[in-house]
């Protein structure tokens, strides 16, 4: 199938109301035991990939050539929609410009860039920290306005809730869609009310909740989390 053909599809299925639980894969081969186990999509985690291809935690040590082979490879070996984690964009707006570029034609789906600076941490590790507000947006509306396909989509994920509380995320998560981001991801809520929170103060666009073992966030049941309203449960390295 055509990567735009792929594209269009999962915009559309994340039009619909049943969510996605998106599994992470670190290579080809987990992708594709992902696509034989009948999941819907799949994700491509920069902290997997620095695990497994360079045995080292996820603190910025992949490059967007690293991430842009494995996307290939990926791509190659299966249809699934791909969601391709691209840490901050590399750079500034005409690097995010360029990662966006790079990435679209390496087969991704869904792009997702974060609010970090450089280089970034694990979203649940302690002493990470976002950008000023101004330059994160100017991420999301350069990746925005460098996507060929429409239906590429841009995934904004802000890390603000650990170091200026989770009004400021949301406060960010809200500006992002203002700048074109076609799918919001909050990193990290630390209870049940915060999840809650989420789609309720963010509508009318799909939300990713990620799910860690181990890290901030609560745990909860796929169920739950989808009728709170969100479209994509991600569990990015459950399978490492």
């Amino acid at each position: 199938m055509l990567n735009h053909e792929i594209n269009k599809a999962f915009r559309a299925r994340l039009a619909q109301e049943k969510a996605i639980l998106l599994p992470g894969a670190a290579n080809a081969l987990s992708a594709r035991i992902i696509a034989d186990l009948g999941f819907e999509a799949v994700y491509l985690s920069g902290a997997g990939l620095t695990n497994t291809y360079l045995g080292m935690p996820d603190l910025g040590f992949v490059s967007l050539t690293e991430i842009a082979q494995h996307t290939a490879t990926i791509r190659d070996t299966t249809d699934l929609p791909l969601v391709v984690d691209a840490d901050t964009g590399f750079g500034n707006a005409l690097s995010v410009r360029h990662t966006v570029r790079t990435l679209e034609r390496a087969g991704a789906s869904a792009i997702q860039l974060e609010d970090q600076v450089c280089p970034k941490r694990c979203g649940h590790f302690a002493g990470k920290d976002v950008v000023e507000l101004s330059e994160a947006r100017a991420r999301i509306k350069a990746a925005a306005d460098a996507r060929q396909d429409p239906n590429l989509m841009i995934m904004a994920r802000t890390d603000a809730r650990a170091t200026q509380g989770f009004e400021a995320a949301i406060e960010r998560a809200q500006a992002f869609v203002e700048d074109g981001a076609d799918i919001v991801f909050v990193e990290a809520p630390e209870s049940l009310d915060e999840i809650r929170e989420i789609p309720r103060r963010l509508p009318g666009v799909p939300q990713l909740v990620n799910l860690v073992v181990g890290g901030r966030t609560p745990i909860i049941g796929f169920e739950e989390l989808e009728a709170m309203g969100f479209s994509l449960v991600l569990y990015a390295n459950a399978a490492l």
